[in-house]
């Protein structure tokens, strides 16, 4: 048997509800690259790895909605940060586990995304993160959906980083490379152009 049949269906959220500010205000989503958009490379990657793929964005719904089983979106319409597309994933998922991906890092490759399942199942119930070096990348996780409500209680004092939330509920790591390439963060047009 496939090791990867062993684990726990998943829903997976796909992060693209920012402001693009370091895009001059484009929907970073939606940016080509290698001739297609970005949230389209993900999309592609993960699409085998679920039947409830979640999209959160905060415009263009016609556009998102082909490529996600559902579309969630903030309730604040001031793009009130990744924290918002995560507590509304966790409010959408209908598996007990989110993996949550951001939407400008196309290399994120399967062996990744199957170590990520992995990993978290040695503590089902925390979350998990990578981390490269000593830095977290929150945006890159796995959280329990029984944690919505820690989350929500989190985002109503006031919290709006997803590190804090997620190391505060114990969140386990998974060790990456610091020049591992599948997490390149194509969030500037100069990062893009490469």
């Amino acid at each position: 048997m496939n090791p990867v049949d062993t684990l726990p269906p998943c829903s997976i959220l796909l992060l693209a509800g920012g402001r693009g500010q370091r895009m001059g205000g484009r929907d970073k989503g939606l940016i080509d690259w290698r001739g297609q958009p970005l949230i389209q490379h993900l999309q592609q990657r993960v699409r085998p790895l679920t039947d409830d793929l979640i999209i959160s964005c905060n415009r263009n719904y016609p556009r998102y909605a082909t490529f996600a089983d559902r579309l969630v979106h903030d309730d604040d319409s001031d793009f009130p940060g990744p924290l918002a597309g995560m507590m509304a994933g966790l409010e959408a998922a209908r598996h007990p586990l989110l993996l949550v991906l951001p939407c400008d890092v196309p290399g994120v490759d399967e062996a990744l995304l199957n170590a990520m399942r992995h990993t978290q199942q040695a503590h089902p119930n925390q979350p998990l993160m990578l981390r490269q070096g000593d830095f977290w990348e929150p945006l890159l996780c796995i959280v329990p959906t029984v944690h919505l409500p820690l989350v929500r209680q989190a985002w109503q004092a006031g919290e709006r980083s997803p590190r804090r939330v997620l190391l505060a509920m114990g969140a386990q790591a998974l060790q990456c490379a610091e020049d591992d390439p599948r997490l390149a963060n194509l969030n500037t047009p100069q990062l893009l152009g490469r």
